[in-house]
């Protein structure tokens, strides 16, 4: 086997899937980088026991002779092939003992490769359905979700994102019981109407991939009750989606919040960031005094004899009144928002905040999101 590849597409290729190779696998084999010729393409794939993705990279000089298919150990080939560098790199693969010989301008080079026998088969999704997104709308709703999946494996379903199509669109749904984020879509329709929990390793992979391309693609989405495969361009991702009864979010939701603060996004976050190390360590508390246009956000720590307090001009409606929110929570939500001033929506003290973009004007907008985070208890 003969074929010749740049090496910065290969180690680029490489790095956005060597993050589905774990160590101590049960099955040795996903410890490699699987490589098999099909027409004028190589396919690249790595994964572990729930996820694979593969990669396909067309060739314009190759000679497969009887070898198709070989791997290698992918931490180490993935650090050698990187120190190549940007040029040519011409394989060859000894169909015999499977030595993988690598020639450039400046040098030679061999890896030992391996019988690509006993590689686990990509998952067959039988009787799939089938829908298909743009990878902007995919991207934007992991963006929007990720952040806030929990990592309590005694409660898997709230590990991954909630899919759910619906007559109006589509939405997605994560949490860690502290906060929560409901991220709809209203430019999707689909035929059928199903729910899935996808799971946060895959979506991350997936987030990474879609970012680095150049131009919006679309990604052809398959599924069934155990797994979902992603399709777009050169790649293909497929995964076992996590089974159990995702909670009712809709539940948690306060559906009357008479108390509602405009406020600009970036101000809050700088006041809440510069806070953050005076505030109690175990608590993380930042109380909110809400009063006529003003909110004063406060903390301490007894412990260290620390303090510290800001006021800020807001617009505030509703009844005075105080409520504890953790700093970390707070700064998720407000990092993972782009909108020049958010809304914060309240019933009382002890209900959860309602945090969502706030628009002076009216503005046509195919997507919705808001963000729920739980109160804490004061200390006094």
């Amino acid at each position: 086997m003969k074929f010749i590849v740049h090496g910065g597409t290969l180690s680029r290729s490489l790095q956005s899937i060597f993050g589905l190779i774990t160590t101590n696998n049960v099955i040795p084999q996903l410890g490699c980088f699987l490589f098999e010729f099909q027409d004028n393409n190589i396919l690249i794939t790595a994964g572990d026991e729930s996820t694979k993705a593969t990669l396909s990279l067309e060739l314009s000089n190759f000679e497969t002779q009887g070898l198709k298919r070989f791997m290698v150990d992918a931490k180490s080939f993935y650090g050698r092939v990187s120190a190549l560098g940007n040029v040519p790199l011409t394989f060859i693969v000894d169909e015999e003992n499977y030595l993988i010989n690598i020639k450039t301008e400046s040098g030679r080079y061999s890896i030992a490769g391996q019988n690509a026998e006993g590689y686990p088969e990509l998952k067959q999704i039988d009787n799939p359905s089938t829908m298909i997104v743009s990878s902007t709308m995919l991207l934007s709703a992991i963006h929007r979700t990720l952040f806030a999946v929990g990592d309590d494996e005694t409660r898997p379903v709230m590990t991954g994102i909630f899919c759910k199509q619906t007559e109006d669109g589509i939405i997605f749904v994560s949490t860690d019981a502290h906060i929560m984020v409901k991220y709809s879509r209203r430019d999707f329709t689909c035929e059928e109407q199903n729910s899935f929990v996808l799971p946060k390793k895959p979506l991350n992979l997936i987030k990474n991939l879609v970012s680095s391309k150049e131009e919006a693609v679309d990604v052809t989405m398959q599924y069934n009750v155990q797994n979902v495969s992603f399709k777009f361009d050169n790649c293909f991702v497929v995964t076992r989606l996590i089974e159990g009864k995702f909670p009712n979010y809709e539940a948690v939701i306060p559906k009357d919040n008479p108390n509602k603060l405009i406020i600009d996004r970036t101000l809050f976050l700088n006041s809440v960031k510069r806070l953050t190390p005076f505030s109690e360590e175990v608590s993380g508390q930042i109380r909110f005094k809400l009063g006529g246009n003003e909110v004063k956000l406060s903390v301490f720590d007894d412990n260290m004899n620390v303090s510290a307090e800001e006021p800020l001009a807001c617009n505030y409606t509703g009844d005075d009144m105080e409520i504890g929110f953790r700093y970390k929570y707070l700064n998720s939500i407000l990092t993972n928002l782009e909108s020049e001033n958010i809304v914060l929506e309240m019933s009382q003290p002890n209900k959860p905040g309602i945090i969502s973009p706030y628009e002076e004007e009216e503005k046509e907008s195919m997507e919705d999101v808001i963000m729920l985070i739980m109160p804490i208890m004061m200390v006094n």
